[in-house]
């Protein structure tokens, strides 16, 4: 929709919802890749219909795939099951505004390492869409400076970010963004180890591999005494 003229609020609402939606985008020049969130693009109602499209799209899915829906009860619902499941479940994270999360301030001066975790998370990958499945673990120091927020809101804003389709590597970094954004940490620390799918299921079949990422911010970087700590506490728990 580059370069296209601007619309007249009639004609905009004449376009399907993923249509009307994708050119706020464009106009607004924000990007939206597969784990971008763009619930704020999305207007009252348009959600339902966004699933409602992604359905009949689904529905030429299966009949590309030469599945007859109709005799087949085992698929007759398939359709509606999986657009469900995309807009609402797997991929909410795009769709849905961020968990309230109520941040508060260090008071006490708390200033020792905390850890979070292992938190399961549930992602997919942008390349095939197949599960991306593991724990992740977060490292915090916190300074007189930090907000503290509640130990559920950490495992909230994880699966919000995980929500997407992605790669592990860009899913790590996004998620220490949000945190450190939120939280103003002296240090952060986020290691992540998963089973992606798309090894086991198809390609080379690899039932055994996993990837294990980390992002480590300020402190955490600095100090390998620090570092050293967080990665000894979470191999005892893992």
């Amino acid at each position: 929709m580059t370069g296209t003229p601007i619309l007249s609020p009639e004609d905009l609402a004449a376009l399907p919802a993923s249509d009307r939606i994708r050119y706020r985008l464009v106009q607004a020049g924000r990007r939206h890749h597969a784990n971008d969130n763009i619930a704020g693009f999305i207007e009252d109602g348009e959600l339902q219909q966004l699933q409602d499209e992604v359905q009949a799209k689904m529905q030429d899915v299966l009949q590309a795939l030469v599945i007859d829906t109709v005799s087949d009860h085992n698929t007759q619902e398939t359709a509606k099951r999986v657009a469900k499941m995309f807009v609402r479940e797997v991929f909410a994270g795009r769709y849905a505004a961020a968990p309230a999360v109520t941040e508060f301030p260090n008071a006490e001066r708390l200033n020792e390492l905390m850890i979070v975790g292992p938190i399961t998370v549930r992602s997919a990958c942008s390349h095939h869409l197949c599960p991306i499945i593991g724990k992740v673990w977060i490292g915090l120091l916190p300074s007189e400076h930090s907000n503290l927020i509640g130990l559920s809101k950490y495992a909230r804003l994880t699966e919000w970010i995980m929500s997407r389709p992605q790669i592990q590597e860009e899913a790590v970094v996004m998620l220490a963004n949000e945190l450190e954004s939120r939280v103003n940490p002296d240090g952060l620390a986020i290691v992540m180890d998963a089973d992606h799918f798309c090894m086991h299921w198809r390609g080379v079949k690899d039932m055994d591999s996993t990837m294990i990422n980390s992002v480590m911010r300020g402190s955490f970087l600095k100090d390998p005494t620090l570092r050293a700590e967080f990665l000894s506490l979470i191999r005892k728990k893992g």
